[in-house]
């Protein structure tokens, strides 16, 4: 075997294990199958140890944790509970809590980012699936599926739409996202209730919710963990309002998370306590999945595909769906990395640019591995109550809404 193979063959697997996530009597988890696929590439040198610490992008991993620091503190101060009681007291059957759900978590993951939900909202479906006698699949995958898509319509939305809207030229992109992505984007959120609806329907119960307030149990920490979402709310505000008055530094969406995590790690008693409750594993299955895309890419075997076959593909169609089955191998952000300057090259317009993001971030419907945010979210569900879902379990939901997902999208950026 040709030794620019073997990160292939290791990427192959590390697939293959997450879909049966099982070898022999030993169940795997997520973080330790990404993390035998990273030491593999690394043990057989199909990477330098250099390249791979230069590969881990600090970022992510920083962002990520200033938002578990803030989700971790929610949770327990009793905060989140609160937060949940006033936000769905209102819906009164399982199809109003779904609906609710898909729209409400959507629409923010376009200002708030997709993993930002992920963290949030994880906690949050468990408790009320908990409530109200709804399986906890149905509410992770609503919650999936709409951070998801809904963060297709913002140039914010997910790391790989700020990347085109920057990279790709694209003036006042939140007037052209919305432009061309914001119809279709509400039809694909209540695709995927339709999709819900079919494949769960005896969970879709007549039983009439009842819900009951939480009380607060920690007051100083709740008081801390709501100044902490209100600096993210307003310093993403403001990082909006850079799109319009560009600063003279780089106002990065990392700055965010760790300046509103700081009230908690400065002021909380229990900052030990909120620190060993980050979700470490999902630090390290982002670290490790890094270093073996990383190696993916230095065969340059995508990009050679993308490359063979640029010059015709600059309409919509091929762009849609080339864009989400590339994210699901070398992840969607590293895929737009080399898709953008290609595109311009080719003399694509903004059209173009925009079904890129469309399709690169819908992908994460598709399979688990082809969003972080899916991720988290299962990660994360697995470590607080043991609730998962499996490979076939998202596929099976999500191979034909996202079918549907590029059909609309397709029909919607065709016409305008």
């Amino acid at each position: 075997m040709g030794h620019a193979a073997i990160p292939l063959l290791v990427l192959l697997v590390v697939f293959v294990l997450i879909a049966v996530r099982q070898v022999g009597t030993r169940r795997l988890e997520i973080w330790q199958i990404m993390l035998m696929g990273a030491a593999t590439v690394l043990l057989t040198r199909s990477i330098p140890i250099k390249t791979a610490l230069r590969a881990i992008d600090p970022d992510v991993l920083l962002f990520l944790t200033g938002v578990f620091i803030i989700g971790s503190a929610l949770e327990k101060s009793g905060y989140l509970l609160h937060i949940s009681y006033r936000a769905f007291r209102g819906t009164r059957s399982v199809d109003m809590l779904v609906l609710y759900v898909l729209f409400s978590m959507g629409i923010a993951s376009a200002f708030l980012m997709n993993d930002t939900l992920a963290v949030i909202g994880t906690p949050l479906m468990l408790l009320l699936a908990k409530r109200h006698g709804v399986h906890a699949k149905v509410l992770l995958l609503a919650l999936a599926f709409s951070i998801t898509t809904g963060s297709v319509m913002s140039p914010i939305g997910n790391p790989q739409n700020l990347l085109i809207s920057v990279r790709g030229g694209i003036h006042n992109p939140f007037t052209i996202f919305l432009r061309y992505l914001f119809v279709p984007t509400i039809l694909n959120i209540l695709a995927a209730y339709g999709v819900l609806r079919i494949l769960y329907r005896k969970e879709f119960h007549d039983t009439p919710l009842v819900h009951i307030e939480e009380h607060i149990g920690d007051r100083r920490l709740a008081a801390l963990s709501r100044l902490s979402l209100i600096i993210v709310i307003v310093l993403v505000g403001l990082k909006i309002l850079t799109t319009f008055f560009p600063l003279p530094f780089d106002f990065r969406l990392t700055y965010i998370a760790l300046v509103g995590a700081l009230p908690l790690l400065l002021f909380s008693r229990k900052r030990v306590e909120i620190i060993r409750g980050i979700d470490w594993r999902t630090l390290v299955f982002f670290a490790a999945m890094f270093v073996l895309m990383e190696s993916v890419w230095l065969t340059g075997f995508f990009q050679h595909i993308v490359k063979e076959y640029t010059g015709s593909i600059v309409s919509t169609a091929p762009v849609l769906g080339i864009s989400v089955v590339l994210s699901q191998f070398i992840s969607n952000v590293p895929m737009v990395a080399l898709f953008v300057p290609l595109l311009l090259h080719a003399g694509a317009m903004p059209k173009t640019l925009v079904a890129l993001a469309a399709g690169s971030t819908i992908a994460g419907n598709l399979l688990i591995l082809g969003a972080a945010s899916n991720v988290i979210i299962i990660q994360n569900a697995e470590k607080k109550s043991g609730e998962t879902l499996s490979f076939l379990e998202f596929a099976k939901a999500g191979v034909p809404l996202t079918i549907v997902n590029i059909a609309v999208y397709w029909l919607f950026l065709r016409l305008m």
